[in-house]
């Protein structure tokens, strides 16, 4: 591949050189570490890049960099001249921090990042962005997985000058520093143990022919520089205009997908410098995506969403540059912000060829989530965009994204679960799989695939996880909701409201409310019966799903009290400002009782059940007692009571026989009467529909006889264990109003016949 001399602007650079699985960190403020244009001023950018050659043990089991200073850098990556040969042991690096003794803890980078591309020049680790660096040192334990592979090298990269993108490294922490080795300066690229042999084709029958390596490489000890790609625009609603290929290649067609395209950022918008990468793009070879394939960066997450384009730009570059690919490898790109890349040029809605499944490119589309996710899932945001681009690229070509497809192995491999096959192989896969299904990777991470399950319902449908949250009328008896007519439903759904094309509001099986994905509740009014009323999700797939049916009852009949609001009298301590009483009622519904409030003169709310309730009143004072008896539905019935105690003392009491007059503060009135004389007695006469006899009781207290107009009706004891005054001891309540008579009488119990009576209090 003839690969140009022009390079990419800072701003780009901040992680390009090497990027592909880069570790991000964010960093307050900008840095300029050599002349050039400043952050505002886009222009040439020089890059300089480093390489030392690894020194490998006799048997090649092993390699090692000793710790030395170096000339500055902020990304490293070890690569080797052999593209198909893998690094199967452990590769590690730590670095220095610029201007200090601070070593990074060790770091192990991913030992393989080829993935089929035809033409590729070198083999090599994903990158690390470790930050302002002068020192380094490489350790390669490749120990039971036996040679290390030939021309093993170190490369180191200087961004140059312009804008750092705000990137610090992952890596450090206080781990020591040491006399550094002298620096060993090895070959430059391409003149030394560096050398790349020709690329073998991969297995993905690529459209265009394997380029072979041009001397327009340039060497990493050299500057090379490059105007700056335009700055990183918003990202349009929908596809970006496809790259425009040369007119030696036959562009497939761009079909109709069955679900709508997200927005995508374009290369233009993200960046690219198209002078890396000019060569025509390819497309796969059966013209139809099959399956799609998603992957991750596999390293650090610290990035800020304003970075995307940046570590788009050096994932880029490093594909291009380090490795010799025709172009990025992804087809797709998204962060953690859920922003979508276009990744490989040729038209975001074509078939376009990647450079990210070995053995499946042909058939496949790539997806590639910045950031690692083995322990840390990506973000909903990130995972909602992935759900959206593999519904749009499969549903171009009819491919159901819940289904299980079968493609042809390009190539002999393995899994990362340890299925193996052969060249020309019929493999069953999911339509939406992780790469470590079709290669021995860990990629996309535990954590990422374990999401894949949920990411196909998202992609395919139905909407998972509906739920009929509430349904809101007046109010609600047990599962059934009580309205005048309107109601208010709430649901809640798994599924991203991007995925979801509709929701509809069913009263009795019929549409009565049409909402769009993004909302969570709708509005109905209803005719007076019982209804059933359901929310359908439509998955923009066409595939729905309804939840359980709520049973809803709409009436506008107002409850009835069926007993009207009355007072009487009770038994409790009489003052003259609380006079014990009782408030009575009874309300019914044709549907459903809510509860009864009471208004006046005191605020209380009753259940639907209760009939009466204790309370007190002002004696010689009109007190109107409101209720207000309410529905589930929300109707409403009144009704009120009015009444008047009024204390009777002693003295307007008619006497027989013997009675003495006793003082105290305890007694209504300061007074009351008593008496120790058989058959003794007082008699009052009143108008009313309650009366309460009201007594002094102590342990020699004695029994009364009360006759109630005329008639004897009782005997009561006033004995008590403990001293009362003012004690309502009994009562008597009529239907209506009416005038009566009471009479008490001492009926001498032997060895305790006081009786001392305080007052005679009724309902007026």
């Amino acid at each position: 591949m003839r690969t140009p001399r022009h390079f990419w602007k800072a701003a780009a650079v901040v992680a390009a050189g090497l990027s592909g699985a880069l570790v991000l960190q964010g960093m307050s403020g900008q840095q300029h570490t050599g002349d050039g244009p400043s952050a505002d001023k886009p222009g040439p950018v020089a890059v300089r890049a480093e390489t030392s050659a690894l020194r490998v043990s006799g048997d090649g089991t092993s390699a090692s960099l000793g710790k030395r200073d170096t000339k500055p850098f902020s990304m490293l990556g070890v690569t080797w001249s052999d593209p198909s040969a893998r690094v199967a042991g452990t590769v590690e690096i730590r670095t220095r921090q610029a201007g200090t003794q601070n070593w990074s803890r060790w770091t192990k980078l991913d030992g393989d990042s080829g993935q089929g591309e035809s033409g590729a020049r070198r083999g090599g680790t994903e990158p690390a962005w470790v930050g302002p660096s002068d020192g380094v040192e490489v350790r390669v334990d490749g120990r039971g997985d036996g040679r290390l592979p030939e021309g093993l090298r170190l490369d180191m990269v200087d961004p140059g000058s312009g804008e750092v993108t705000a990137l610090e490294p992952a890596v450090y922490s206080l781990d020591g520093s040491g006399t550094p080795e002298p620096p060993v300066t090895g070959p430059e690229q391409g003149t030394g143990p560096g050398t790349e042999p020709g690329a073998e084709p991969q297995p993905d029958g690529a459209v265009s022919a394997p380029p072979a390596p041009g001397p327009g490489a340039p060497a990493p000890s050299s500057p090379v520089t490059s105007s700056g790609p335009p700055e990183p625009e918003a990202s349009p609603s929908g596809p970006p205009a496809p790259s425009s290929p040369g007119p030696s290649v036959s562009v497939p067609p761009a079909p109709p997908s069955a679900a709508p395209a997200p927005p995508i950022t374009g290369r233009a918008a993200w960046g690219a410098d198209e002078s890396m990468s000019p060569e025509e793009p390819g497309y796969l070879p059966g013209g139809r995506v099959e399956a799609v394939v998603v992957h991750h960066t596999a390293e650090s997450n610290d990035y800020t969403c304003a970075q995307g384009p940046a570590v788009v730009r050096g994932i880029y570059a490093y594909h291009v540059k380090q490795l010799g690919w025709k172009d990025v490898g992804y087809n797709f790109l998204v962060d953690k912000c859920g922003t979508v890349y276009e990744g490989r040029k040729g038209g975001v809605d074509r078939p376009v060829m990647g450079a990210h499944a070995y053995g499946f490119n042909a058939q496949t589309t790539g997806i590639s989530v910045l950031g690692t996710h083995t322990a840390t899932a990506p973000s909903t945001a990130a995972l909602t965009s992935v759900a959206r681009i593999a519904a749009w690229k499969l549903g171009q070509y009819g491919v159901d994204p819940t289904a299980t497809v079968t493609l042809t192995a390009g190539g002999s491999g393995r899994s990362y679960s340890g299925r193996t096959w052969a060249k020309g192989a019929q493999l069953s896969l999911p339509a939406l799989h992780g790469h470590r299904d079709g290669y021995n990777t860990q990629c996309p991470g535990n954590a990422f695939h374990n999401e894949l399950p949920t990411l196909r319902t998202w992609a395919g449908g139905p909407v998972s996880g509906l739920t009929l949250k509430s349904v809101t009328g007046a109010g609600r008896a047990g599962t059934t909701t009580y309205t005048k007519g309107a109601v208010s439903v709430n649901w809640s759904a798994t599924t991203p409201a991007a995925l979801v094309a509709k929701y509809e509001l069913l009263v009795n099986g019929k549409v009565a409310a049409t909402t769009t994905g993004t909302a969570t509740s709708a509005k109905a009014a209803l005719t007076a019966g019982t209804h059933k009323v359901a929310v359908r999700a439509v998955h923009q797939s066409g595939r729905t799903t309804t939840t359980a049916a709520a049973t809803v009852v709409a009436e506008t009949t107002a409850p009835a009290f069926t007993t009207k609001p009355n007072l009487a009298l009770r038994t409790g301590t009489v003052n003259t400002a609380a006079v014990p009483l009782t408030l009575k009622w009874k309300a019914t519904d044709g549907a459903a009782l809510k509860e009864v409030r009471l208004t006046a003169p005191t605020a209380k709310t009753y259940g639907p059940t209760i009939t009466s309730a204790p309370h007190t009143a002002k004696s010689a004072t009109a007190t109107k007692w409101s209720l207000k008896a309410h529905d589930q539905a929300g109707n409403t019935a009144t009704a009120s009571v009015t009444g008047t105690p009024v204390i009777l003392q002693e003295s307007s009491a008619k006497k027989s026989g013997t009675w003495s007059t006793k003082s105290s503060s305890s007694y209504l009135g300061g007074k009351s009467y008593t008496s120790s004389t058989k058959n003794a007695s007082l008699t009052w006469t009143f108008t009313g529909r309650s009366v309460a006899w009201t007594v002094s009781r102590a342990a020699t207290s004695g029994k009364a006889h009360i006759y109630v107009d005329g008639k004897k009706v009782t005997t009561v004891d006033l004995k008590s264990s403990t001293t009362k005054y003012r004690d309502a001891i009994w009562t008597r309540t009529w239907s209506t109003s009416a005038k009566h008579t009471v009479k008490i009488v001492v009926a001498g119990t032997s060895g305790r016949p006081t009786v001392t009576t305080d007052a005679l209090t009724y309902l007026k």
